[in-house]
This record gives C-alpha cells, structure tokens and sequence, in this order.
C-alpha cells in the first residue's frame, strides 16, 4: 500500500497497489507448473487417459485423428512384438518361429503327396517341428551372425563369399544331420542311416544349388543380420516341402 500527495499538497486517499510480477519469475511458474504436471502423468497414466477423453469429447477432430493412429498401431502391433522379442530373445523367438515354418511345411508336403486322403502321420510332423525348434532355429542364429562376423560388408564380393560358405559348408551339413535325425527317429540303423545318405544327400545338395543360391544373395544383401534367419525361413517353406517328401521315401534295403 502507499499515498502520494496531490499538486495542491493536500493528501490523496490510500490506494493498494498490486506488486508486479517480473516476465522471468512468470516464465519460471509455467515451466514449473508444466513439469509438475508431466511428472504426475509419467506417475499415473489414468490421469494421461481421463485428459484423453477429454480432448476427445471437446473436439471431434482428434477423436478422428486418435482412431486412425490406432489403427494404423494395430496393423503393425504383431510386427513390433515380433520384433521386440528379437532383440529380447532372439534364439528362443528364432527356434519357435522355424519350428512352426518346418511344421506347416510338412503339412503342405503330405497334402500335396496325398497323404490326407489316407492317413494323417502326425508323428511325422511332430518330428519336423522339433527339428526346427531345437536344431534348425538356433544353428542358422548362429550362422549368420558369423557370417556377417567374418565379412561384415554387404558388397557383391562379401555376398558372394557367404553364399558360397553356406552351400559348402551348412548346406550339406544341415542336411546330412536332417536325414540322419529322421531315419534314427523311424528307427533306421546306422548301416541303413549311411546308405540313405548316400542315396539322398547329394541329389538334394545339388538340387539346392538350383534353389538357394537367389534366396541367399537376396538375404545377405539386402536383410539386417537379426531378420536374416526369418527369411531364410521364409524361403525355406518351399525347400522343407521337398525336403520332407525326400525324407519320406522308403528306406534303402540292405544286402
């Protein structure tokens, strides 16, 4: 409160006179303000939801806006999980999604052979799924990232150079295991395991020189190391049909 005399000398009446606040101290409330506020919605997210409503309930126009980002969420909410359980588990996320390719493959593989009109052989696709979880999923985890280990460039040289390791080296390797795996599991012996390899191992070597190679130079080239087991599994669903059909043949009979 304060008094000033008029010009006359005579003594005005008091007047209150509000202090004033400085720009910088009005600046420094807002800021404060808004923090305090953000702190309360990290804390509780019912209060971010209630606000929500409120804006969608004011104005129609982010009602509209809200409902077509979440379902554009929603179209790729299964590719986000997908790709978050990658990074936070990418053997067992890998093994589990090979395992269920290789059975789906299977049942393609006894679909087109006729065997659905017949008998169903379940035990056989409970065979393709294990071999995918437990030895298929972790290896080609581990393949690739060796490979992008030791040629880390993705030009044609270095691509080249995987392709090549992999139809030298995992190819024939994963293969043999496949055939030798399912005939032990038939209850094969190991004379009967060997001459099914020597029948059927180097026709399906050469035939996935046929196959392999595009579907590698495609993977290596063009994928990120973490999605490279994906679409090799991916391409692996035509090459697993065959593979079973193979697997499926009569054992070769011993002299």
């Amino acid at each position: 409160m304060c008094a000033f005399f008029l010009r006359n000398g005579s003594k005005a009446h008091h007047l209150w006179r509000r202090p004033s606040i400085e720009p910088l101290n009005i600046k420094n409330h807002i800021v404060h303000h808004q923090l305090r506020h953000s702190k309360v919605y990290s804390r509780l997210p019912q209060s971010f939801y209630r606000k929500t409503k409120e804006l969608e309930l004011s104005n129609p126009s982010f009602l509209a806006f809200f409902s077509g980002v979440s379902s554009s969420a929603s179209k790729v909410g299964f590719v986000g999980w997908y790709l978050e359980k990658l990074n936070s588990r990418p053997i067992l996320t890998k093994s589990i999604t090979c395992g269920l390719i290789l059975t789906s493959a299977d049942i393609s593989s006894q679909t087109i052979a006729g065997s659905l009109m017949k008998q169903y052989d379940l035990t056989r696709t409970l065979r393709m799924a294990g071999y995918g979880a437990l030895i298929v999923g972790p290896s080609l985890h581990f393949w690739f990232n060796f490979l992008s280990r030791c040629f880390p460039m993705r030009d044609v040289i270095s691509t080249f150079k995987k392709i090549v390791m992999g139809q030298a080296v995992y190819g024939p390797a994963i293969n043999s295991t496949f055939f030798s795996m399912n005939a032990a599991a038939q209850g094969e012996s190991s004379s009967e395991i060997v001459s099914r390899l020597k029948r059927d191992l180097v026709p399906t070597v050469v035939n996935g020189l046929m196959y392999w190679p595009i579907c590698d130079f495609i993977t290596f080239k063009f994928v990120p190391v973490h999605l490279q087991p994906l679409v090799s599994n991916t391409f692996s669903y035509v090459w697993n049909v065959y593979l079973t059909y193979m697997a499926s043949q009569e054992k070769v009979s011993i002299v």
